[in-house]
């Protein structure tokens, strides 16, 4: 795909998103700090302060708190319990009437008659009797223990704590790679964006002084004055080319401070340099990499331990699980509420061990160790498919910064010569043996030359950061 850029100043085009999240800060009421970094203490003051980072961080603490619920699973739960009931009708119940039979079987016994001085008989029916049992007031103190002593599914996720903790760890660092690429990408360039004002600034002292000659040549009557206006329509278009570069380069410094976190009304000064042999070294050296190196396999293979967790999680839910109940209770039965004064309170305790033993549930166990599997499997897949776009993204790297290089080389041989050209065109010009025109010429080939040469800068920068960044060396 052809890439077009507006004088040479494409480099930026990254940081489309960033300039968004920037916040206005009132001058007078900011206080200013001066930062002086390099491109690792960049990065550094990112991962502490980047908000996607600090998101991550949490993510984190709240795995460790999540691990602290599911633990509370495996110690034991202890309650207390303080009740009082007030019963203003206490129930009433119907019973056969128990008591009659009884006493008629004493009389039978012993003989008694009745008032016609015959045996009394036994009925054959004695009804029901209306009783209340209970008071109305009522209170119960105790205390309740239940702990598992068992269960499949909690040792499992006792066990799968620590790997749950890495995979929020390894979140961390696969955010902070993304991170720390962007900055490398931003920082470099705007390091090379001084070569790219350097440039602009000694073509404009080249117009300063062809106009001052120019000016000189037509005072001795040998140039025109259109010769004069040419060259300083030429020295305002590249005065006005340098302010529209420095407002960009001011807006990427900018958003550079919204990657690492940094408030917009702090000064930022970037202190490493850069040459085209720090852009070459390493080349082929990082050539060979494995996918253990790369952030994003880290993570898929972690991803795969906990759910290969879940696989036996569920299959433990098959065996039975062992749990220990106990209750101490207290209970006072009064007729008036008056439980702090003097009275008897009465005891109540148990012991229950509870054996669960699963045998069937609709097959609804065999379908989650099934769809626990699969989901092993998602990943697995997903694992081949990272290894394919790990290597294709590898060799399009690799591809595209020997390219850069190779530009890079060429576009700086090509500038020197098209400066080269413009020197000696300057001095036929200035001997009067050169035209208007060929100087126009060779000056903007050289300008050509010169931006040429910034852009394939630019991109032999992004080309090495990405290629690092395949190759997992970053």
């Amino acid at each position: 795909m052809k890439r077009t850029r507006s004088n040479g100043v494409g480099l930026f085009m990254s940081l489309f998103l960033l300039p968004l999240a920037i916040t206005a800060q009132s001058p007078d009421t900011a206080k200013v700090t001066k930062h002086e970094f390099t491109v690792q203490q960049a990065v550094d003051y990112a991962l502490k302060n980047n908000v996607n980072v600090k998101n991550a961080l949490v993510d984190v603490q709240l795995q460790e708190e999540q691990n602290r619920e599911f633990t509370s699973n495996a110690y034991p739960h202890i309650n207390a319990s303080l009740g009082t009931t007030y019963n203003p009708n206490v129930a009433t119940q119907v019973l056969p009437n128990f008591i009659s039979p009884a006493t008629y079987q004493v009389l039978i016994d012993q003989g008694v008659k009745d008032g016609n001085g015959n045996p009394i008989q036994m009925p054959n029916d004695f009804g029901f009797i209306s009783a209340q049992f209970g008071t109305k007031f009522s209170a119960t103190a105790g205390i309740s223990l239940s702990q598992i002593l068992f269960d499949g599914q909690v040792f499992v996720g006792l066990m799968a704590r620590p790997t749950a903790v890495q995979f929020r760890q390894k979140n961390v660092e696969v955010t902070g790679e993304m991170i720390k690429t962007n900055i490398y990408k931003i920082y470099y360039q705007l390091v090379v964006s001084k070569t790219q004002v350097e440039l602009l600034d000694a073509n404009i002292g080249l117009l300063e002084k062809l106009l001052h000659d120019t000016k000189i040549i037509y005072e001795n009557g040998f140039r025109e004055q259109l010769d004069v206006d040419k060259v300083t329509v030429q020295l305002a278009n590249l005065q006005t080319e340098k302010k529209k570069v420095l407002n960009i380069i001011s807006n990427g410094y900018y958003g550079l401070k919204v990657l690492m976190g940094m408030p917009a009304s702090d000064e930022l000064v970037l202190t490493d340099k850069l040459t085209d042999d720090q852009i070459k070294e390493g080349i082929l050296e990082s050539s060979i990499y494995k996918y253990e190196d790369r952030k994003e396999y880290q993570y898929a293979q972690i991803g795969k331990t906990l759910n290969e967790y879940n696989v036996r999680r569920y299959k433990l839910s098959q065996i039975p699980t062992v749990a220990l109940n106990a209750t101490y209770a207290k209970n006072a039965q009064r007729d008036k509420w008056n439980f702090f004064s003097k009275g008897d309170w009465f005891t109540i305790s148990n012991v229950n061990l509870n054996i669960s033993i699963p045998i069937f549930n609709g097959f609804f166990t065999k379908s989650k160790i099934a769809q626990a599997k699969l989901e092993v499997r998602k990943i697995e897949n997903q694992m081949e498919a990272l290894k394919l776009s790990i290597d294709n993204e590898v060799e399009i790297a690799k591809n595209n910064f020997r390219t850069a290089i190779t530009t890079m080389d060429f576009q700086k041989k090509n500038m020197e010569l098209a400066e080269k050209v413009y020197q000696q065109t300057k001095k036929k010009y200035e001997l009067g043996t050169g035209s208007q025109m060929e100087i126009n010429t060779a000056q903007t080939d050289m300008k050509t030359a010169q931006t040429n040469y910034i852009t394939a800068l630019y991109d032999a920068i992004i080309a090495k950061v990405d290629f690092m960044k395949a190759t997992g060396k970053l």
